[in-house]
């Protein structure tokens, strides 16, 4: 089996894909989430691997975009813990640092060590693997990099920093995409994704989710998106959990009264707070380096402490 990631080696969608599939499945590495999405639909792999939100940082509005225009199902979900680290080449100080290389997400969830650096220079890249390999490979002075342990150990950089995510309770969801006609079948089903819009008057998304609530479903997620061509009108993406299929059932056969159209992205599995060894692999590492080494990352500025937001 071949899967679509958003990322290269040492990508936190490699270990959550490993984690999803199994250590053995083949990975087609792309660079951008609308490249994961064309291999998912033409063939080329048999399912993608797309990162949607993260604890921190929010969600990635743009894949709601891909998923609304694609006609692929979801699947599966993983929720894999990041932890983010400051990474450098062999030898290097944090006084030598002058540029921070990473994906534009990892940057924002690490938006609090980093403002203690005013003078560093962040620079948005595609991949938080891709910078470390990148780094690895030209042996730039004075670049550092965002990215997990599983960087660090793929291309042989230091740790200069440990754990310098936001807050220690750092998650991404990725979202598992097959085509319809090829799609493995999900056993145990608990939880759907819905796309929806209503009309725009008042109280229309109400009714909506009165009716969630009616038949018994949790509602664990909603997201509004901008409708195109359609300047200040929305639609909705919403992910509900129920115990059994029947709840599902008898929603969907209420909403086309309320809603103004209404698809099933799919139903799916809801994935496990419970980490394998892939993912928490990172976690022990840094838990490693912080018993030898002694470092607080709390503690890792060489300039005065200016908490200025980086990040809106």
């Amino acid at each position: 089996m071949h899967v679509a990631i958003q990322g290269f080696q040492g990508s936190f969608h490699e270990v959550a894909a490993r984690q999803y599939f199994g250590a053995q499945v083949g990975l087609r590495p792309c660079a951008t989430f609308g490249e994961v999405v064309a291999q998912a639909l033409d063939g080329r792999a048999d399912a993608g691997l797309m990162a949607m939100e993260n604890s921190l940082a929010g969600s990635i509005l743009p894949n709601y975009l891909l998923l609304e225009r694609a006609d692929l199902l979801i699947t599966g979900e993983v929720y894999l813990p990041i932890h983010q680290h400051l990474l450098a080449l062999p030898g290097t100080t944090l006084a030598d640092v002058r540029a921070v290389h990473s994906h534009p997400m990892a940057l924002r969830q690490c938006g609090d060590f980093l403002s203690q650096h005013p003078h560093w220079q962040l620079v948005e890249t595609e991949d938080t693997g891709l910078s470390a390999q990148l780094l690895a490979e030209r042996g730039t002075p004075g670049v550092a990099v965002v990215a997990g342990a599983q960087a660090a150990e793929a291309f042989g950089l230091q740790l200069l920093a440990p754990a310098i995510h936001d807050d220690p309770h750092n998650y991404t969801r990725f979202l598992v995409l097959e085509r319809a006609a090829g799609a493995r079948p999900v056993a145990a089903a608990d939880k759907a994704s819905l796309y929806f819009y209503t009309s725009h008057a008042p109280g229309s998304l109400a009714q909506v989710l009165t009716r969630v609530a009616a038949h018994g479903l949790n509602l664990s997620k909603l997201q509004s998106c901008p409708r195109p061509s359609q300047p200040w009108h929305y639609g909705f993406h919403a992910d509900v959990e129920f115990d059994d299929p029947a709840q599902l059932t008898a929603l969907l056969a209420e909403l086309p009264a309320v809603t103004e159209e209404l698809r099933v992205l799919g139903v799916y599995q809801r994935g496990s707070m419970e980490f394998g060894e892939a993912a928490t692999l990172s976690l022990r590492e840094e838990t490693t380096f912080r018993a030898s080494s002694g470092v607080n990352p709390s503690s890792l500025s060489d300039q005065p402490n200016e908490m200025t937001n980086l990040f809106c």
